[in-house]
């Protein structure tokens, strides 16, 4: 789904490794190992863009960074559905009424869809929106 490119580094003087996403500003984070700092970085990824979509910013689109201290990390699952979700309802031109409309469920119950703290579509609904958005989300 969607992913960013995180630069890690290790800091001989804080024996540990920092973390960084170029496209978040301010979304840092550390661990003493790199397995450590590539899970505080799902965490902290995750954290940051619910905290964005919860304040209605624009959430940037990832960019590719190349080298040997760049590694992809995806945001928890929930958080990168709902975000998928937005952008391509976005991309469409629909709203929020037009897509539950299409899917025959409550308004309410789609704007769950699109909040990453809440978003638990069944897999009935996820293979109505790939019919909606002709997009397959689930690949096997």
């Amino acid at each position: 789904m969607i992913s960013y490119q995180a630069k890690i580094v290790f800091n001989r003087s804080d024996k540990a490794y920092l973390v960084e996403f170029p496209d978040l500003p301010g979304c840092i984070t550390y661990g003493y190992s790199l397995q450590e700092a590539k899970i505080n970085a799902q965490e902290a990824l995750s954290v940051y863009l619910e905290s964005i979509d919860q304040r209605s910013e624009h959430i940037p689109s990832p960019s590719r960074h190349k080298g040997r201290n760049f590694h992809s990390i995806k945001p928890d699952k929930s958080v990168a559905f709902a975000i998928w979700l937005k952008k391509q309802r976005q991309t469409h031109g629909l709203t929020q009424k037009d897509i539950a409309h299409k899917l025959g469920i409550s308004y309410q119950t789609y704007q769950r869809f699109e909040d990453p703290a809440k978003s638990n579509p069944t897999l009935k609904t996820i293979h109505k929106l790939e019919t909606v958005f002709n997009k397959e989300l689930l690949t096997v």
